[in-house]
């Protein structure tokens, strides 16, 4: 039986009574949501608050102090705090304030170079391994595993050794050896993600193994990677500092935490605050990345999104 089409059926519908059309919240995307509970974490944004001062500090800090980081008085020597010398001098007279600031850019700049090395040759090495599979995944993480077995430490201390200690050679260092704990992070990611409906379909429109990997899936896996580059900063700084405290980095006149805590050493008892300012440097920036790192992982874990 034929329905008779009449003007009045239609007629457009007013919807703006309708409870169910109303939007409880806006959309956000993944990163705006990962920033929202960022915000929320307080020991993690207290942490950035601490690395953004650690930055401005050594960037224009020893700019802004009277003293120059190798500057001599031999008048004002082991002199403690005072309105002159807010972290006093050391044995050769030397502005301490002037001097760890100086620090913090050598530490600050092993840490963020170690990272990005981290990412270039451990996500490559990994998301290759991990998209490849069979023999050529066998291979490369066997290498991964004999190189895991020997702590990172070691491998570093033997490279300054054949190296000789210098700033570029810890920058060196440091880099070729912290990126395999990233390579097996990134190397779990691409194995999960690769079986996945829309890596599948990039296979089947023709694209090419390196498009789906760069394309795909090591996007899919920023979440772990990021964390685990934040996580890696404060480990190379502590590297850097041990070096340096056993004579293996940055050569003198130049101020690297691990060497003024080593200075300081032999004056412990009658000098502490010597020990005390770079040492505390170290600690506060090692627990600043780490409360910024653990935040990351609360909040890059799309399992905690609501």
């Amino acid at each position: 039986m034929a329905v008779e089409l009449r003007p009045e059926l239609f007629r457009p519908l007013h919807r703006e009574g309708l409870a169910e059309e109303k939007l409880v919240r806006p959309s956000v995307s993944y990163w705006q949501d990962a920033w929202r509970r960022l915000r929320r974490h307080r020991p993690a944004m207290a942490g950035l608050a601490i690395i953004a001062g650690l930055i401005l500090l050594a960037a224009f800090g020893p700019l802004l102090s009277p003293y120059s980081y190798s500057e001599q008085d031999l008048e004002r020597v082991n002199e403690p705090p005072s309105p002159d010398h807010w972290f006093g001098t050391d044995w050769l007279g030397r502005d301490l304030l002037t001097r760890v600031l100086y620090g913090a850019r050598i530490s600050l700049a092993v840490g963020i170079f170690a990272s990005f090395i981290q990412l270039g040759i451990g996500v490559l090495y990994g998301g290759i391994s991990g998209l490849a599979g069979g023999r050529v995944d066998n291979v490369m993480m066997r290498l991964v595993d004999i190189l895991y077995g020997i702590p990172m430490l070691l491998y570093v201390i033997l490279f300054m050794v054949i190296l000789k200690p210098g700033l570029k050679n810890i920058l060196l260092a440091i880099g070729l050896v912290y990126w395999i704990t990233m390579a097996r992070i990134v190397r779990g990611q691409v194995l999960s993600l690769k079986e996945q409906e829309y890596v599948l379909a990039a296979r089947a429109l023709g694209a090419s193994p390196w498009r789906i990997l760069l394309r795909h899936l090591i996007p899919n896996a920023m979440g772990p990677i990021i964390v685990t580059m934040t996580l890696a900063i404060p480990e190379a700084i502590f590297t850097e500092a041990f070096l340096s405290f056993i004579g293996l980095g940055v050569s003198a006149p130049m101020a690297s935490w691990g060497s003024l805590a080593s200075d300081a050493l032999s004056g412990l008892r009658s000098y502490p605050w010597q020990l005390f300012f770079p040492g505390a440097a170290i600690c506060l920036t090692m627990l600043a990345f780490n409360f910024l790192g653990d935040g990351l992982r609360d909040a890059l874990d799309p399992k905690l999104r609501k």
